[in-house]
């Protein structure tokens, strides 16, 4: 079965990044100049289109009405160490990326794609150190991005303090999850964490502080397996 969507490509060579990036945009069936779309921007973008099946959720639906007109623009990494360095907060890319995000990504979208143009209107995804990035990004840029899906996010002292700082993430929507069994999680860098605890300490700052916030905790460990079947729901929360 075809997608219903289409796909395109576009390359942004980044003067923050000094390399070469491909966006992947998947638009709707119905997609018309003449309306108006929300954009999500995807980090770990072929992960997402592939085991995520992003694709064929934002066909299934949009088809049933069950999320209002959204684009999505995927972004990929070269690899794992390439990853880390512009996701993760002691990453030596991530402010980097964080404006190529903002300055570079944003401006391209807006000029090719007819959205509000409004944060409310632009939200941030991704899964493990993408939905840190996410989360962060939105932080720093709160009048760009309103809205973030974090599935399973690497949370660490610099994340919840940056949390604490800020004063716009009250007006944010936020998805966000975490699996019972992410308890023992292996990282790039060789070592085993527990990512179940911080993400709940993460979970009780942002009930404190923001007005639209959803949190669940799932039967599950740090895979696509449960992303997957949990992106659904995130997207008919963030997008319905």
């Amino acid at each position: 079965m075809g997608r219903k969507g289409t796909m395109m490509e576009r390359e942004i060579q980044s003067k923050y990044l000094d390399e070469s990036l491909t966006v992947k945009i998947y638009r709707p069936e119905n997609f018309s100049p003449l309306y108006k779309y929300h954009l999500c921007i995807v980090q770990d973008g072929n992960d997402y289109f592939q085991m995520g099946r992003l694709a064929t959720f934002s066909d299934e639906l949009h088809e049933n009405g069950d999320i209002e007109n959204t684009i999505f623009a995927g972004i990929h990494y070269k690899d794992r160490y390439d990853r880390r360095e512009k996701y993760h907060p002691d990453g030596k890319k991530q402010d980097a990326y964080m404006k190529f995000l903002r300055f570079e990504v944003v401006p391209m979208l807006d000029e090719e794609l007819p959205g509000y143009y409004l944060s409310g209107s632009r939200s941030l995804m991704g899964d493990s150190l993408g939905g840190t990035i996410s989360l962060m990004t939105a932080l720093k840029y709160p009048n760009t991005f309103g809205r973030v899906i974090m599935q399973s996010p690497y949370v660490d002292e610099t994340v919840l303090h940056a949390v604490k700082e800020s004063k716009d993430v009250s007006s944010m929507s936020i998805y966000h999850t975490i699996g019972t069994r992410e308890t023992d999680v292996p990282t790039t860098d060789g070592q085993r964490m527990d990512f179940l605890e911080p993400n709940r300490k993460l979970n009780r700052l942002l009930q404190e502080k923001t007005n639209d916030y959803t949190y669940h905790e799932l039967d599950g460990n740090h895979t696509w397996k449960y992303w997957q079947k949990d992106l659904k729901h995130a997207l008919i929360k963030i997008f319905g």
